[in-house]
């Protein structure tokens, strides 16, 4: 009896895997064409690289849709690809410039690489003068303005303020110091703050369009730290750098880490709070099924952008600001947190969860799959050689 039952169970493990399989397929084969684009290494380190990224983003991926839980898997990615572009991007400009600070001909010939969070300085500028206030390249060379735009807009009618959980390169570093303790040492932080961000968006969008360049770069981004950054060689740049290495510290590792929150994310991003307004023509969305909550407000407590509150438990979705971690989905007990696509009834979970992993993953692998790649072979090249370059 106990062997019939055990082969039993066997059988229906086997059957699942296998119809898990089947349903990533289909990114499996996406991520293969995009990771390799179309074309497989051949020297040893890039292909261990290419193979390390390709099995690892599509093992978590399996993992979702095998084990009904995204956050966990979503989360490993996500982190792992944030320290691998710094180890990537800091490689690259030692690479091209021998130094993380860049020169007045980096400026004037436009090489600095175009970043995301410069959308909420350089729209309006364009739109009030013709002039791009970024001295990046626009369609030629690393990180051009033009295909980080077209990259941009496809976020922005797809996945929403999910970029800020599946696509952006910098928020897996403020997100693994907030998995590091078990418990949160600030237990609160008021959920008026995550309106914060909204007022950083509106200060640097305005002052950029009025000094004609791109304030938040100059003076408030923290991942200047890790990045670039200008040479230190007057008193201004001085004041700069130690701007840049205290938000660094203080929002991207010291209150992520004591409350679990990512405080970068939710409480001072101006591309964050750019992004939740899309979550208006995103197709996808986290509902809350009244009837299946319990109140225990575990989603409450657990979200790490602040993005859910007693109001929206009556409501029956998320907040404007989430980003579609899935944090809450995998915590509720009763399964009244999922994803949702818009204007399907009350399909809740399934088949719209399948649906919005798909779109989530695979524009997680094809942007980000390059630094993650380029970063895991920057790493082999040191163990083998000594030099990241």
């Amino acid at each position: 009896m106990f062997s019939i039952q055990a082969n039993k169970e066997m059988f229906e493990t086997l059957k699942k895997i296998a119809l898990t399989f089947l349903t990533a397929l289909p990114a499996i084969i996406l991520t293969f064409i995009f990771m390799s684009r179309g074309h497989v290494p051949q020297s040893g380190i890039k292909l261990a690289a290419f193979a390390t990224g390709f099995i690892f983003f599509n093992s978590m991926f399996f993992m979702m849709l095998y084990t009904g839980k995204t956050d966990r898997y979503r989360s490993a990615i996500y982190i792992a690809t944030a320290v691998f572009f710094v180890i990537s991007f800091i490689s690259h400009m030692f690479e091209a410039r021998g130094s993380m600070s860049f020169t007045d001909d980096t400026l004037l010939n436009c090489e600095i690489p175009f970043c995301h969070i410069v959308t909420t300085m350089a729209l309006i500028p364009y739109a009030l003068t013709n002039t791009i206030i970024f001295p990046g390249s626009l369609v030629e060379g690393y990180a051009a303005i033009g295909s980080m735009i077209v990259i941009w807009l496809l976020a922005c009618f797809t996945i929403g303020r999910g970029w800020c959980s599946w696509g952006c390169f910098f928020g897996g570093l403020d997100e693994g110091f907030s998995k590091i303790l078990k418990k949160p040492v600030i237990k609160e932080i008021n959920p008026k703050l995550k309106y914060a961000p909204f007022i950083v968006l509106l200060f640097v969008a305005v002052t950029s369009a009025y000094f004609l360049q791109p304030t938040y770069c100059s003076w408030l981004c923290p991942f200047k730290t890790v990045t670039e950054y200008e040479p230190i060689t007057d008193a201004a740049s001085i004041i700069k750098t130690i701007i840049f290495l205290s938000l660094f510290a203080a929002l991207v590792i010291i209150f992520p880490l004591l409350s679990k929150k990512r405080t970068q994310c939710s409480l001072f991003c101006p591309f964050g709070a750019m992004q939740s307004v899309t979550n208006c023509i995103s197709p996808f969305e986290i509902k809350i099924d009244a009837a299946k909550c319990v109140g225990c407000k575990l989603c409450i407590k657990t979200c790490p952008t602040l993005s859910i509150s007693e109001n929206n438990l009556k409501k029956g979705s998320a907040g404007l600001t989430c980003v579609r971690c899935g944090k809450c989905v995998d915590v509720c007990p009763k399964g009244a947190a999922a994803y949702h696509i818009k204007g399907t009834g009350e399909n809740f979970g399934g088949a719209s969860r399948v649906v919005a992993l798909y779109a989530f993953f695979l524009f997680m692998a094809i942007f980000l799959g390059g630094d993650f790649i380029g970063g895991v072979e920057r790493l082999l090249k040191f163990i083998t050689t000594g030099s990241f370059i």
